[in-house]
């Protein structure tokens, strides 16, 4: 039986200042549940209607079964979903090897939703890692957790000094400018980093000496941008062509 403290705290996810607190984060609905146990992250707790129980096994956490009523007052969807769980967040991370990599760099990606769609895109591309600035959509954000469709467990997100980065590395660093070459001719690097800007303002100045390659997505038609998100598929996709 969940007491009222326990309810209370669960909800409370809903409100930013406290999934970016806490340590741990939630997850709804089979599919995130399942692929978060796959990939080893561990979990705290879950809650899941007896439909749900046992459908995975030991999941490395409790499981309290619950029915609808109490999933739909505890979860953040407009159609609650079987299972709810708390995970806990990453506190550390393997070093990445960035010469034999390809890295994505996100320079203040604002909307959760676009956020969300590149961490699935890389993952639908190999992409293992993603670097980005301190004013980046948090990763632990319900949102973005959602639209990823469970590709937040496979590809790490971590907030760093780019500059930093950028400048120890040494290696070729792509980024996304109005007067760069068309993405359709130009030859990739097999390794190093692509930049992808903010939605409205593009990659800042300060970031913008570090680019090696720029490179831009040709218009066919009367729209003058184009979604952060759809750049970022378009551009790996001719990085694993032509890379």
């Amino acid at each position: 039986m969940i007491r009222n403290n326990e309810l209370k705290y669960i909800q409370s996810f809903a409100h930013k200042k406290h999934w970016i607190q806490e340590s741990v984060f939630i997850i709804e609905g089979p599919k995130l549940v399942e692929e978060a146990i796959k990939a080893g992250w561990t979990i705290d707790k879950i809650y899941a209607t007896k439909q749900w129980e046992g459908h995975l096994g030991h999941s490395g956490g409790d499981i309290e079964v619950i029915d609808e009523v109490m999933l739909s007052r505890l979860s953040q969807l407009q159609t609650p979903n079987q299972v709810i769980a708390l995970v806990q967040k990453k506190t550390s991370y393997e070093p990445i090897t960035y010469h034999d990599n390809f890295t994505l760099i996100l320079d203040g990606i604002q909307d959760p939703g676009n956020l969300g769609t590149i961490i699935r895109t890389a993952d639908w591309f190999g992409i293992k890692n993603i670097l980005v600035t301190a004013d980046t959509a948090s990763s632990y954000n319900p949102k973005v957790i959602q639209s990823t469709m469970g590709s937040c467990f496979r590809v790490l997100v971590q907030v760093v000094d780019v500059e930093a980065v950028l400048e120890e590395a040494g290696l070729p660093v792509m980024g996304t400018l109005l007067n760069g070459n068309s993405v359709y001719t130009h030859k990739m690097a097999k390794s190093g980093f692509l930049v992808i800007g903010n939605e409205s303002k593009g990659i800042r100045e300060k970031l913008q000496p570090y680019i090696t390659q720029a490179v831009t997505i040709p218009s066919f038609g009367a729209v003058e941008s184009l979604n952060a998100a759809v750049a970022t598929g378009i551009i790996l996709s001719h990085w694993k062509m032509n890379g």
